[in-house]
């Protein structure tokens, strides 16, 4: 294909176009281009005007501010991204920002300043130092700078690209590589507003969203959990502008935070199917453990959802765990296109996002409430040193996870203004794939076969397929999916990386046969998709020819038959089986004899190998109550066998106990026996004994109390006289006599029968101090005579009353 020049200018009309040639790249292109350009004109003029080609509609490549605002905040910073959608690439580069309505001739027309992150994929242009462009000239999918924004009233600001691949020059007045950010008003200071124009499309369009993490040890060893890492369930859905899901700038809501914090997406979607007037699809796709896997071991995980006229944005978010409060996300992304069309492919990288509740800076951090809630924002290199993401230097995070949106069919009368390309019509009628994660948990099915070899044998796009048996289905009102699946392809030898391979559309269905009676051709076409990137032509063929034969012997006895039909499936589910195919009679013989073309046909096919299945088992059932009502005990649970018992011997368990805790059971109040009466406090005159008893075990859990421990009863030895001196002499005289009594006997046995006894011990210190307490003392068995009974020589104990003054 020959290249027409086309004057690039800074300017085309409202929208500034500000594009520049990579010094490295411009020198491919003849001397004359630059002396062309007057070199007395203004600021960086001599790099704004090249010669290149102008490629209109193309979509690969993009220009994006993260967290996709449309306004800017006086001094912050923002990271800027140019990337190109797998397998497009870009060899050079040129980034520029430009005041709205400003020509770029001038240095003061250039608003805010750039900031370098990696000298070896970025630097400033020398001879135009407010522009950004690339170190070396190589291949390249994306690179990352930031941008400053401009100080206060300089009013919107115009970030645009220019793609450089070989001598081609990409390039838009507006669309992917163009991005308008105006000044954010103060007094919507901090919160994402981002106004969403009215969807023109018709009809319904359904895409697939499929999620890749790329979390993993390899790429972010720094603290990486290696244990618990995973991604939640992704919890999201297709809805209006009246409705926001997430955003930065705002504030997360419960259901948001619960997946920020617990991974749990059960309040989010209640959240969202309240909204169901503002909904039309909610998006649910299962987690994954662990984070990472290579996609021969785990397919990625995708949904199915629909957008419409109203509905027609999607929001999603899955948490990083563990994590405090970290996720990646869409937020609105709008798939519907100015031209009244449906978006065809969305392929976006993400990095992690702060829910703002929870104030942890590693992955494992215990959990500390952010008081007051903060608001949602990107995560950056510089947040904290003991982040696993810190970079001091402030280079840009690598991207943790990246999702891709496809739109696999449209439904209704569609209205866009941009006529159909090849590609629309043919992701329209291709059949749509069947998710994985839908299927039921009552279906029970064999492993998937291994897949079959590419129906392409070329570069052409083809498909392989692979299969699996439906061994029982345990609720007939629940439908299981198919047992078959199918996934795109390319013949082998087929490399994304070889610059002279042209991309091929599949073959178009083959025409009829050039003759209705005998042998004749028959053709099919096919188109060039993406021409060789090194320039060479492409060789491939885009017609293909065949002979067909509709009746071999055409005579007045011949007929006329159609094509024949597709094969029917196998007859078998598992093992050896036969499918067939059929075709019809299209005119019978002229003469009227019968038709003997054959109108069917018939051969082996082999499904995946059959198994006996000796343990299908019931679900288990629900867990028993505790055997007891307080303290510890145990439940059971149950399933049954389901499978026919002659098929094997089951070892499966039917039947788990586990310990269960109840609340502990009461205990009450336990104690010693009474001990005996004590002596009475008085020698004569009224008195008191008391006696007591000990506390073996305080009352808990709500037990009986304890009763008294103390009991007095009156005692009364004599009256006592009125002269104090006899009374004196008495209370001498009675104690005399229990000293004497004391001494015979320590010293005599034979008061104790049989036995002879140690001496009193002294008596024991008082209980109380006050209120009346007790004193014990003992005499213990010294020597037992052979003629002594036990009952009549044994261990002997006092109590007395002590300390019976009031407190």
């Amino acid at each position: 294909m020959r290249l027409s020049p086309v004057l690039l200018r800074l300017s085309r009309g409202p929208a500034l176009l500000a594009l520049a040639l990579p010094l490295a790249v411009a020198l491919a292109f003849s001397d004359e281009t630059l002396d062309k350009v007057p070199k007395s004109e203004g600021y960086c003029s001599r790099i704004l005007r090249v010669q290149g080609t102008r490629r209109e509609g193309y979509t690969e490549f993009s220009l994006r501010v993260e967290g996709d605002p449309d306004f800017y905040k006086p001094g912050t910073s923002y990271r800027v991204t140019l990337s190109a959608a797998p397998p497009s690439y870009f060899r050079g580069f040129t980034l520029i920002a430009l005041k709205e309505n400003r020509e770029g001739d001038k240095e003061e027309d250039h608003a805010g300043t750039f900031q370098i992150i990696d000298e070896e994929e970025t630097q400033f242009m020398s001879n135009c130092p407010v522009a950004v462009t690339e170190s070396t000239p190589r291949r390249r999918t994306r690179i990352q700078v930031f941008w400053i924004a401009p100080p206060a009233g300089t009013g919107c600001v115009i970030l645009k690209a220019s793609i450089v691949q070989k001598r081609i020059i990409y390039f838009q007045d507006e669309g992917s590589l163009t991005k308008k950010l105006c000044e954010q008003d103060s007094t919507f200071d901090g919160v994402t507003d981002k106004p969403i124009l009215d969807c023109c499309a018709c009809g319904t369009a359904k895409y697939r969203l499929t999620f890749y993490g790329n979390w993993s040890e390899k790429t972010h060893p720094k603290d990486y959990p290696r244990r618990a890492n995973h991604w939640s369930a992704i919890i999201g859905g297709s809805h209006s502008k009246n409705y926001v899901l997430w955003e930065y700038g705002g504030y997360a809501s419960e259901g948001v935070k619960q997946v920020a914090e617990l991974g749990s997406p059960v309040k989010m979607e209640e959240e969202i199917r309240q909204q169901s007037d503002e909904v039309l699809t909610v998006i649910k796709a299962k987690a994954q453990w662990p984070a990472w896997q290579p996609l021969n071991v785990r397919a990625a995980p995708s949904a199915e959802f629909s957008v419409d006229r109203t509905r027609h944005l999607m929001s999603f978010l899955t948490m990083m765990g563990p994590s405090p409060d970290w996720n990646v996300g869409l937020s609105a992304e709008d798939l519907c296109t100015k031209e009244c069309g449906w978006v065809q492919k969305v392929v976006q990288d993400l990095i992690p996002w702060d829910a703002g509740t929870d104030s942890g800076v590693t992955y494992e951090s215990p959990n500390k409430p952010t008081i007051p809630q903060e608001k949602i924002r990107p995560l950056t290199s510089l947040d904290h040193p003991q982040s696993p993401f810190y970079d001091p230097e402030g280079g840009s995070i690598t991207q943790v996870a990246r999702v891709v949106i496809e739109r696999i069919a449209r439904k209704g009368e569609q209205c866009n203004i941009v006529p159909d390309n090849v590609d629309d019509i043919v992701a329209d009628l291709a059949p749509e794939e069947k998710d994985e994660d839908d299927t039921p948990e009552t279906c029970i099915y064999s492993n998937w076969s291994p897949w079959s070899a590419c129906s392409s044998s070329t570069c052409d796009k083809g498909k392989r397929m692979r299969q699996r048996m439906l061994k029982a289905q345990l609720d007939l009102s629940v439908p299981c999916p198919d047992t078959q699946d199918f996934q795109p392809c390319m013949g082998p030898g087929c490399s994304d990386e070889d610059g002279s391979t042209c991309t091929m559309s599949e073959w178009i269905t083959w025409s009829p046969c050039s003759i209705s009676c005998g042998t004749g051709t028959r053709s099919r076409e096919r188109y060039v998709k993406q021409f060789p990137e090194d320039g060479s032509v492409c060789t491939l063929p885009t017609e293909e020819t065949e002979k067909c034969t509709v009746n071999e012997e055409c005579s007045p006895s011949s007929c006329l038959t159609t094509e024949w039909g597709e094969w029917d499936e196998c007859s078998a589910t598992c093992g050896m089986g036969m499918k067939k195919r059929h075709r019809m009679v299209k005119m019978s013989p002229a003469d009227g004899s019968m038709c003997k073309a054959e109108t069917s046909q018939a051969e082996k096919c082999m499904m995946p190998e059959c198994h006996t299945i000796p343990c299908l088992l019931s679900l288990w059932s629900e867990w028993s109550d505790c055997s007891v009502t307080c303290g510890k005990g145990m439940r059971t649970r149950q399933r049954m066998l389901k499978s026919l018992a002659e098929l094997g011997d089951c070892n499966e368990e039917l039947e788990q106990v586990e310990k269960c805790m109840l609340p502990e059971c009461p205990i009450d109040c336990e104690l010693t026996e009474w001990s005996q009466w004590s002596e009475c406090n008085k020698s004569c005159g009224k008195g008191h004994m008391i006696r007591t008893r000990m506390i073996q075990m305080e009352p808990q859990f709500g037990g009986a109390p304890c009763p008294e421990t103390v009991q007095r009863k009156k005692c009364r030895i004599r009256k006592c006289l009125r002269n104090p001196s006899i009374q004196n002499l008495r209370w001498r005289e009675a104690r005399e006599s229990r000293r004497s009594e004391q001494l015979r006997e320590e010293s005599d046995g034979d008061q104790f029968p049989g036995c002879r006894m140690r001496p009193w011990t002294a008596w024991s210190e008082c209980t109380k101090l006050c209120g009346g307490g007790i004193q014990e003392r003992y005499m213990t068995v010294k020597k037992r005579f052979k003629s002594s009974q036990f009952t009549s020589c044994k261990d002997k104990k006092e109590i007395r009353a002590c300390n019976v003054h009031p407190c």
